[in-house]
């Protein structure tokens, strides 16, 4: 049981320059009995306003580093103080609001809200057992023009897609890693060049792109990249949710449409995804 949707924005103020962390956190624990399930009694129960309470408090004594260290914070809190809690799991979630700037210049106040992607952490730890801390991007919604296709699929009497070597790909992600063992790492170092190996394995050189076979394969190279170059990752896993563009026929309207003005397909969509590790953490 626990507590869900508990919203707040952390203001930090460093003399004029102020920085902000807007979040949601779900807290969620499990007792050492389940008393008050079968008897009713409520005598280990932390009242979920409690648990409420004592995240906004953790906000204001420690801050917010990074949105892991903060998950780290809850999660030792209810461990350290409540012997009847046998395992605690936290999720947080930033709303991705970014400084101003002006001609360069960062506004010392003044903040815009980006939406490319929502940054959120997981962390769960049993009683004696370690604390484990996941990470993600959500939300994320990206497109290539061109440099996609689809061919060469299995086909039978119920296929009507035809083939294409020159499509738009297009596609809303998640993506989630695990750290294993968790150790003093910079969060958020390690968070912005996983979210900068997810963008170049997608739409490859600036100059020419990489061609994408599928989604399928789009995915494998996010997850391939990412492993290769950030080392403190295990395990990765992403979702691409496809979202398709049909080019709109203007044969009757006479005019000649080469793939200019298309029109998106909402429902149904299209869905890939794909968990990678590495093998020691397998064996392990």
């Amino acid at each position: 049981y626990g507590k869900n949707t508990i919203k707040f924005l952390r203001l930090h103020k460093e003399g004029k320059k102020h920085c902000v962390k807007e979040v949601e956190v779900c807290a969620h624990l499990r007792l050492t009995s389940p008393q008050e399930y079968l008897e009713g009694n409520n005598s280990l129960v932390i009242p979920t306003d409690t648990i409420k309470n004592i995240v906004l408090v953790l906000a204001k004594k420690n801050g917010i580093p990074s949105l892991e260290q903060f998950a780290i914070d809850i999660c030792n809190h209810f461990m350290t103080t409540f012997c009847q809690v046998a395992y605690v799991k936290t999720y947080i979630q930033e709303v991705p609001w970014q400084r101003l700037h002006e001609d360069g210049v960062p506004h010392v106040h003044s903040f815009i809200c980006v939406p490319d992607g929502i940054r959120f952490c997981e962390a769960e730890q049993c009683r004696n057992g370690p604390l484990i801390v996941f990470a993600g991007i959500k939300d994320l919604k990206l497109m290539k023009t061109t440099q996609s296709g689809f061919e060469g699929f299995y086909k039978n009497e119920h296929t009507t897609l035809p083939e294409r070597h020159d499509r738009i790909l297009c596609g809303e992600l998640f993506c989630k890693w695990s750290y294993g063992e968790c150790k003093d790492f910079d969060f958020d170092c390690i968070w912005k060049k996983i979210r900068e190996c997810i963008l170049e394995a997608f739409a490859g050189p600036p100059d020419c792109g990489e061609y994408s076979p599928s989604y399928q394969k789009t995915v494998n190279s996010i997850q391939m990249l990412v492993l290769s170059r950030v080392s403190q990752v295990q395990v990765i896993e992403v979702v691409l949710n496809n979202n398709f563009y049909n080019v709109v026929d203007m044969k009757n309207l006479g005019v000649t449409n080469d793939k200019e003005v298309l029109v998106p397909v909402e429902a149904p969509y299209g869905s890939c995804a794909c968990t990678l590790g590495r093998k020691k953490f397998f064996e392990a």
